[in-house]
């Protein structure tokens, strides 16, 4: 049934960490899978599960209409997430990155060469799916995360919620600057190249999270690591719309 089988996100980006990072996937089927086909990738995915919790080996399975027509047309295909399958995803599921990300980036494992694809690329929407979800993920999530004693605002108190943050939307910002899809650390990077030294130390811990590569933080406090992560998405969501209202 599985004719293409392709790598995207951070294994294709360059900057998968075995601790940190899932395997992200894009299976091509000629058609959408029927009920027993659902049955059987159900067994599949369930089986890896038990095999190895971590990493996640997550995806979406598509036609190769799906490929070439983009986003709108998968609406209803079966998606894994955290290692569970979704018989039929949702609008909203699925999203321009993970197009032009395969486009760009994708590692073939079963089927044509990434060149011989015909993926579909846009850039304009991609430009306005990324400007919406700045304010419909990323600056909503900061609102709510505003109030220290709730799920969000203790979040912002941790490791992976200052990483997710600071580069998270630092990715965002490099796509409306540039029009490419970047790596969680690719963002770091860009945002060093790219903000005053004002922002330098918060985006410096995030990298060295992301990396592992220090155990000691450039933080005393974590609250002021918080505060940090919380002016720094603000004012790099402020700049983003910017761009995208210029461009």
């Amino acid at each position: 049934m599985i004719e293409g089988l392709y790598l995207e996100g951070s294994v294709a980006l360059g900057d998968f960490r075995p601790r940190a990072s899932d395997i992200d996937f894009v299976a091509v089927t000629t058609n959408p899978p029927d009920a027993a086909d659902n049955a059987a990738l159900q067994r599949v995915h369930t089986r890896l599960r038990q095999q190895s919790r971590r990493p996640y080996f997550d995806g979406t399975y598509l036609t190769w209409n799906d490929l070439t027509a983009g986003p709108a047309s998968a609406i209803g295909r079966p998606t894994v997430l955290q290692g569970l399958m979704q018989p039929k995803s949702i609008a909203g599921r699925h999203t321009p990155v993970s197009w032009h990300t395969l486009a760009e980036h994708g590692v073939a494992l079963r089927g044509p060469g990434i060149d011989d694809l015909d993926v579909w690329t846009d850039p304009a929407a991609l430009a306005v799916w990324q400007n919406r979800n700045l304010d419909d993920y990323w600056a909503n999530g900061l609102s709510r995360a505003a109030r220290l004693i709730s799920k969000p605002g203790l979040g912002l108190l941790t490791d992976f919620g200052t990483v997710w943050t600071v580069t998270g939307i630092a990715r965002l910002h490099y796509t409306l600057a540039t029009g490419r899809i970047t790596s969680k650390d690719g963002a770091g990077r860009h945002a060093l190249n790219t903000f005053p030294d004002r922002w330098h130390r918060i985006i410096n811990e995030a990298l060295r999270l992301r990396r592992n590569s220090s155990r000691i933080s450039l933080y005393r406090n974590p609250f002021t690591r918080r505060r940090d992560v919380i002016a720094f998405g603000h004012m790099a969501i402020a700049d983003a719309h910017h761009i995208f209202e210029r461009s």
